[in-house]
């Protein structure tokens, strides 16, 4: 005899689908909560999965020992002394730019591996911007392009390997997981990602800041995480930048502790003694200062300036305009100077003008004196001073002294001539100049006394 089939009634099949639905949401809300707590944990120096960081932290222990070392949910930057060095891993905070600077510029040294993060407006501080790394890299993992394969950048001369950096010294090359490339004027490079096609892309650069503390940025902080410290290269790495941030400076040794910060941390304090009223003005003014000069005014303040600035013009122009003015004369009808006049008058005008040099006026002497004896003598116009004393001397009209002074003033006479034609100014003094006048004159009238002249 066949068993009937189970029936279920419509209640109890409702009661089943609300507590598949309830156990469905559970399973989900779980997943939801261990993807975000992985998440959370990504790049955490404790986090020992896969994508975590204790494997980097665990270089550095053997590097330093752990009492040089902290991992901190807090970054205090009033216990940071020149001598430590932070490392910074994927940062989702605006990093303290005026804090983190003022570190550096004593001497500490900072680590900051960041693709995606907020170190882009830390690092533009410092003229470092993120760019695309190449779509068509030269090397990559698994012919996977977002897994290109950094390397040091070197430069080849003369089949020599040249300007290697520390950091890399025993690192033939590493592997990335979706980087973003750097640029920056004049920073050093020290790993970079060639493509096919397209240029050579920075992941990795270092500079010193006001010649003691040492930046290092890093386009791709997944190069450090567990499971990418399994290949040598990326291992070696890790460990010369561990050197670097904790070797010996020029200054002396360092010996400090070596800080772990990730993602969401927290920031307080400020570093150094910068007390003082004024101290903490100057450097206000100067991190300004210096902002403005590397990224320009902030948005709205340019616009604001202009604004002023056309208000400022329009306000000038009005009030030039507004000016009252005295009413002028045309220039075509006001008297022509008589310095601009031919003739008589406008020659009078230009001898007597302040600026012409009173030595002209006894050169028109000397030339109105010969022309006047000429006539005089029947010598013809313009007669050479020679001729005209050769025809005195002839006639006896002067007496041999009086002859001898016209003699001497005309020849001082063309002397001054010759300089004013040479444009050789030279200061004669006045009482030299009215003798020089009236010694010709005294002989030009007994000359006319002599030869009946009125």
């Amino acid at each position: 005899m066949t068993r009937p089939a189970a029936s279920f009634t419509p209640g109890f099949s409702l009661m089943l689908r609300v507590v598949e639905r309830c156990v469905w949401g559970l399973v989900a809300l779980s997943a939801a909560l261990t993807v975000s707590s992985v998440a959370q944990a990504a790049f955490d120096s404790n986090d020992t999965t896969w994508e975590g960081g204790s494997e980097l932290f665990e270089l550095a222990k053997k590097r330093l020992g752990r009492d040089r070392l902290e991992i901190a949910a807090t970054l205090d930057y009033s216990k940071l002394s020149p001598k430590d060095g932070i490392v910074i891993v994927h940062p989702e905070v605006p990093l303290d730019y005026a804090e983190l600077s003022a570190f550096l510029r004593a001497g500490g040294r900072l680590a900051l591996l960041d693709d995606l993060g907020t170190g882009d407006k830390f690092l533009a501080r410092f003229q470092i911007h993120r760019v695309n790394a190449p779509s068509s890299p030269a090397k990559m993992l698994r012919d996977n392009p977002s897994l290109p394969i950094a390397e040091p950048a070197v430069q080849i001369v003369a089949g020599q390997e040249q300007n290697r950096h520390p950091i890399t010294q025993n690192v033939d090359s590493v592997v990335t997981n979706h980087p973003t490339a750097l640029t920056h004027p004049s920073l050093t490079p020290v790993l970079t990602i060639a493509a096919r096609g397209e240029p050579d892309a920075t992941l990795a650069v270092t500079g010193i800041i006001m010649n003691r503390g040492r930046l290092f940025a890093m386009g791709d902080p997944s190069a450090f995480i567990n499971l990418m410290l399994r290949y040598p290269g990326n291992r070696k790495f890790a460990e010369g930048l561990l050197t670097y941030l904790v070797e010996p400076d020029s200054w002396g040794e360092r010996g400090g502790k070596l800080y772990f910060v990730a993602n969401r941390f927290q920031q307080k304090g400020q570093f150094g003694e910068r007390t003082g009223f004024f101290a903490g003005v100057g450097q206000a003014l100067a991190d300004a200062f210096s902002d403005v000069h590397d990224h320009g005014l902030p948005e709205p303040l340019p616009l604001v300036l202009a604004a002023l600035g056309c208000l400022a013009v329009m306000a000038w122009a009005l009030l030039y305009a507004a000016r009252p003015r005295s009413r002028a004369a045309p220039r075509y009808s006001t008297a022509e100077p008589l310095v601009a006049q031919g003739g008589l008058p406008g020659r009078v005008a230009v001898l007597s003008a302040p600026s012409t040099d009173p030595a002209l006026g006894l050169s028109e002497l000397r030339t109105a004196a010969l022309e006047l004896l000429g006539d005089r003598l029947s010598l013809g116009r313009g007669p050479s001073a020679k001729l005209v004393l050769e025809e005195i001397q002839r006639r006896q009209l002067l007496s041999d002294a009086a002859w001898r002074d016209l003699n001497s003033a005309l020849s001082e006479l063309r002397a001054i001539e010759d300089r004013i034609v040479k444009k050789q100014r030279r200061m004669i003094a006045p009482a030299k100049l009215e003798a020089l006048r009236k010694k010709v004159m005294a002989a030009v009238l007994e000359i006319e006394q002599r030869c009946g002249a009125v």
